[in-house]
């Protein structure tokens, strides 16, 4: 058995797991797998899996990752730079472990991460800024509120598995806050909505006494709960597993930076055409071009 690290920008798929008539980052992994000779090539995404096979974790559609893990019964030949060279630019494979041939990738994991990044101008922004100003100390607050063991079931559409021991914090990076959420699972949409509940308290929208209605026995009614917030900032940033040391396939990790700087700077290229048309439209330009 073999586990591999696998990261993707998940903005171009429907999610993770495999659908028959969607593009999904598991039904181009087997497709890739297929390519290979290694499972039979079935009808659109439903290619079949090889022996063993697992993947960690299910991420909806937009969600991205950096180290999604999936095992399966692996060839010796098939490296991560190997898995590569049948995969798209949006989907790099660049690291892998040997594992037990009883491992289960979904099961065996003891904890996952999520990083997720919030555009949250700080207080005081001015501008076009200021409607999604954020008061930082109301984030650390809720985060530290929202922490420890709790039945999250308001946070969720799922009816079982609500109870959880997360940990969750954020750090600044300028115009962004890096929201971390760690736990040894997480029920459906739960990293959004806690987003969601921390941009509500942090902008001042909502009561920090939101946090207590959401964590109480009582359910709270559709119209006075927590949406999620977008799919797209969401990275599954780590999953953990004991005794498993992955290595890192040093050409695999190069292609992957190459492929996620392409995108980023495409990403840059957008924002800035977006931001000039709106400087222009709301007069704010600069008047480089004028004599």
């Amino acid at each position: 058995m073999r586990a591999f690290r696998v990261a993707y920008d998940g903005r171009g798929y429907a999610g993770f797991q495999r659908q028959p008539h969607a593009e999904t980052v598991e039904g181009t992994l087997l497709a890739a797998l297929s390519r290979h000779g290694l499972v039979a090539r079935g009808d659109g995404p439903t290619h079949a899996t090889p022996p063993g096979y697992a993947a960690a974790g299910r991420t909806d559609a937009g969600v991205s990752a950096v180290a999604q893990t999936v095992a399966f019964e692996a060839p010796e030949w098939l490296t991560p730079r190997a898995f590569n060279g049948r995969l798209p630019g949006s989907i790099r494979v660049w690291a892998a472990a040997d594992v037990d041939p009883d491992f289960h990738a979904t099961h065996d994991a003891v904890r996952r991460t999520y990083r997720y990044f919030l555009y949250a101008p700080p207080t005081g922004s001015g501008g076009f800024e200021a409607e999604r100003a954020t008061d930082d100390d109301a984030v650390h607050e809720t985060l530290a509120r929202l922490s420890g063991e709790h039945d999250f079931h308001n946070l969720t559409s799922d009816d079982a598995g609500t109870v959880r021991e997360l940990r969750a914090s954020a750090i600044r990076e300028g115009d962004f806050l890096v929201i971390e959420a760690t736990a040894g699972g997480f029920p459906r949409a739960l990293v959004r909505r806690l987003v969601g509940t921390v941009e509500a308290v942090g902008r001042g929208t909502a009561s920090p006494d939101l946090v207590d209605r959401l964590l109480a026995d009582d359910p709270v009614p559709g119209e006075c709960g927590v949406g999620p917030a977008p799919a797209e900032p969401l990275v599954l940033w780590d999953v953990e597993y004991d005794g498993v040391g992955f290595e890192t396939d040093e050409e695999a990790a190069t292609s992957a930076v190459v492929a996620f700087g392409e995108r980023h700077r495409d990403a840059r290229r957008v924002a800035a055409a977006t931001g000039a048309i709106r400087n222009r439209i709301g007069g704010t330009d600069d008047e480089a071009f004028e004599d």
